[in-house]
């Protein structure tokens, strides 16, 4: 299928640049792909129903950013649920050009989140990311210690972690130094379904950042 053929590609990049060229690409009939699949690509309702429950602050009250947004599915789930302010980031323009028409962001920015993200820190209730930590793609440092300095003390973290590199590719270790530090608390690891149908699974990782936590700005 199309979208196997899509995402193998996607995940086997080698930097940011190839992997950009690849969803620029793919932007214009990522959605459609991934509905007419044989999976059910369930991963963003799911992360963003659980970041939604477990926020502190009450939906419509929640400033959250989308990491790796894409065309926005994770913001149109996060809308569905009650949020209103949600901005997004990704690296291609073209996905982000799709997320503009779904009227779910505010603020929408281009980004590599191989790199230190652009905004400044305790601004976020919520920082959620769906689909980008996978093979080829982002990995844990320092991505994981930006979405920490950039949420508020007390917001949360909600990540997506495909299952084959939760401890391969270094996430594990990650949270856990994290948690060491006490930059976070481990609210949730759980082994959810990622792509139904083709037995995709990803770790469902929710932080919650502490209040006393003081992360470095990069």
């Amino acid at each position: 299928m199309l979208v196997s053929t899509q995402l193998s590609q996607a995940r086997a990049s080698v930097d940011s640049k190839q992997c950009m060229s690849i969803y620029d690409k793919w932007a214009a009939t990522y959605n459609d792909d991934l509905a007419e699949s044989a999976g059910n690509y369930v991963a963003p309702v799911l992360a963003a129903q659980t970041a939604l429950r477990l926020c502190s602050e009450t939906p419509a009250r929640a400033v959250i950013l989308d990491a790796g947004c894409g065309t926005g599915l994770v913001g149109q789930a996060l809308l569905r649920g009650g949020a209103i302010s949600i901005d997004g980031l990704d690296l291609s323009p073209p996905m982000l050009k799709i997320a503009d028409k779904t009227g779910a962001y505010q603020h929408l920015t281009v980004g590599d989140l191989n790199q230190s993200i652009s905004v400044p820190s305790e601004t976020y209730d919520i920082v959620i990311c769906v689909g980008t930590f996978t093979h080829g793609h982002v990995g844990p440092d320092p991505a994981l210690r930006e979405f920490v300095r950039i949420a508020k003390g007390g917001g949360i973290v909600v990540a997506t972690i495909i299952d084959g590199l939760w401890v391969s590719g270094g996430f594990k270790a990650e949270v856990e130094k994290l948690a060491t530090e006490d930059m976070v608390r481990v609210v949730s690891m759980e082994l959810k379904d990622y792509v139904k149908g083709r037995g995709d699974k990803a770790m469902l990782v929710v932080l919650e950042k502490s209040k006393l936590s003081l992360t470095n700005t990069k």
